[in-house]
């Protein structure tokens, strides 16, 4: 049901690769609720996936953007700008890649290389996002930002390898640049570290399964469920 929350809002939300994403579902949130949204989403990611199906279902353009680039950041902003004719309200940050757990690399034999890339990928993206959005000037003031965190930020999950520390690097980010972006332009910036949750990257994790067991099990309600985005993201994103 629609109450037309983010009626006149508009915004980027990166990192919808197929209806497992979190990003997905917040995109089809937003849209129900009255957010005009423009996708992005890297260009081998945007050939493995699915995006195309959601731009069509919300009517919303595809900017592709390696969020590792600041020169493909900037065009990502200003295109974004150019296509709603102003300013933006919101940004999901929903990006995430760590080669070490894919070829199933432990903690003590990580690949410096890729730990370099997985900090890249899944943190420092979010500070050259924002960074390229303040010197652009592209956000309306009491806007806002939402990047997905993770448990292990804070916490020992050692299957989580070098992305544990790429939660907490993102994390310290969003801290940094909320105080920032606050002060500037009254934008708020927020972290959500979610339930385990059967994303593509999540079932990707060695002891995922029994992790998401032992959560559904521990839940108030009694189940994890299926993949859904509760009314609140469409909250957190309202000015």
């Amino acid at each position: 049901m629609s109450n037309n929350l983010l009626a006149g809002k508009v915004g980027i939300i990166s990192g919808a690769l197929n209806s497992q994403s979190i990003a997905w579902k917040v995109a089809q949130k937003a849209h129900e609720q009255g957010a005009r949204i423009v996708l992005t989403n890297a260009p081998l990611a945007m050939r493995m996936g699915e995006i195309k199906a959601l731009a069509a279902e919300i009517d919303a353009p595809i900017i592709p953007a390696d969020a590792t680039s600041v020169e493909e950041l900037n065009t990502l902003f200003t295109e974004a700008q150019s296509h709603f004719g102003g300013k933006i309200d919101f940004l999901l940050h929903s990006i995430g890649m760590s080669a070490n757990i894919r070829k199933g690399k432990s903690y003590g034999d990580l690949d410096y290389k890729f730990f370099q890339q997985t900090l890249d990928v899944s943190a420092l993206s979010l500070h050259k996002m924002l960074a390229v959005a303040e010197k652009q000037d592209a956000f309306n003031e009491w806007g806002s930002v939402v990047a997905l965190s993770y448990i292990a930020a804070q916490r020992a999950f050692l299957d989580y390898t070098d992305m544990a520390q790429a939660k907490a690097v993102l994390e310290s980010i969003a801290r940094s640049y909320g105080q920032r972006l606050g002060h500037l332009k009254k934008v708020r910036v927020n972290t959500i570290s979610q339930s385990p949750t059967k994303t593509t990257a999540g079932t990707g994790i060695s002891g995922f399964n029994a992790f998401y067991e032992y959560a559904e099990k521990m839940a108030p309600l009694g189940s994890m469920g299926s993949i859904s985005v509760p009314f609140w993201n469409s909250s957190i994103m309202k000015g």
